[in-house]
């Protein structure tokens, strides 16, 4: 769109971008390659990629497109099915094979190379045993998961907070050196290096550092952001409203749930934004997320590491949460200057 508009000479005569300011962002491409190389080291061509999807799935444009390139550019089918579904009609044969119903005309079975998982994140996904099921069969299986349970634990926020804690990194790092965790891309410095750029977090347990969050909770709520033990956004408490809420909870054991991070206060630009149909002008805020693709064996040997495109939010400075699909950010253009 960007390039279309600067085509067309939207942007007027002495606008400052050009085509070399607008890169192309091959996520879905690379993503999609991502995928497709878990499914030939998995070693059967015929196999398909399984999406777990939501009922009603409300992000399935971006998910199509990795469908499409899928089969396009490396000819693999795909098959999407909800967790309910594969409790429904999904089994693992003698040798752990992920076997599914085929959707098509004549019927019949696919065994499934890669579990992508689209859905299975927050306690609304497993509202009852069924759904506990469905994701037991899948990690039971031998199909290669994207991601593994321990990588999307590693997404929760009490991990992020202990990796963030002083020294952790650099301790992982030594491990790594000294061959008791097999990795061929961390060193000391690095580590020294990315934790330097780390915000403050804290824990909110009863421990003296977590009885000390609590404190800053209550003192300087303006400064925090209270993060539930979840994967990804949406349900984060921001500033003055932390104290009401943690008044809220039953008793200060539920405090274990949560941990306590700095707020981060990037600098703001005016531009216009269109929320909900309708131009908004003003101070905006905005997020790059950077794609990456990473395949392992189980003894730990990295296979494929990959950059893989980006994606770029902008929201209003006043906005707390970036979320696109809830409505909070727009989907926005690198431009480089």
């Amino acid at each position: 769109m960007r390039r279309y508009l600067l085509a067309i000479g939207a942007y007027g005569r002495e606008t400052p971008i050009s085509r070399s300011s607008l890169p192309d962002n091959p996520a879905a491409q690379k993503l999609a390659k991502g995928l497709a190389q878990a499914h030939r080291a998995y070693g059967n061509p015929q196999a398909s990629v399984l999406f777990i999807v939501q009922d009603p799935e409300r992000n399935a444009f971006d998910q199509r497109s990795l469908e499409y390139h899928l089969l396009e550019d490396h000819g693999i089918q795909t098959v999407r099915l909800t967790l309910p579904q594969i409790a429904h009609s999904a089994r693992l044969d003698h040798d752990r094979r992920l076997i599914v119903p085929k959707v098509t005309a004549e019927g019949g079975t696919s065994e499934i190379s890669v579990v992508y998982f689209r859905a299975g994140y927050g306690p609304g996904d497993y509202p009852s045993k069924p759904e506990w099921n469905a994701r037991k069969l899948l990690e039971l299986s031998r199909a290669i998961k994207c991601p593994t349970i321990i990588t999307q634990l590693a997404g929760c926020k009490k991990i992020q907070q202990v990796l963030s804690a002083h020294g952790v990194l650099e301790q992982l790092s030594h491990l790594i050196s000294t061959k008791l965790i097999h990795a061929s891309f961390v060193d000391e410095n690095a580590a020294k290096n990315l934790s330097q750029t780390f915000t403050k977090m804290y824990p909110f347990d009863a421990s003296q550092e977590g009885l000390q969050a609590r404190k800053l909770a209550f003192s300087n709520p303006d400064a925090y952001v209270l993060k539930p033990q979840r994967e990804g956004g949406g349900n984060n408490i921001y500033r003055s409203k932390i104290p009401s809420f943690l008044n809220s909870l039953p008793n200060e054991s539920h405090y274990n749930a949560y941990i306590l991070m700095e707020l981060i206060l990037p600098p703001t630009l005016n531009n216009s934004i269109i929320r909900e149909g309708k131009v908004v002008t003003g101070g905006v805020i905005g997020e790059l997320g950077v794609f990456g693709t990473i395949l392992w064996d189980d003894e730990g040997r990295v296979l494929e590491n990959d950059q893989a495109g980006w994606l770029l939010r902008t929201k209003g400075k006043e906005v707390d949460e970036g979320g696109v699909a809830a409505g909070y950010g727009c989907i926005d253009s690198v431009c480089l200057v």
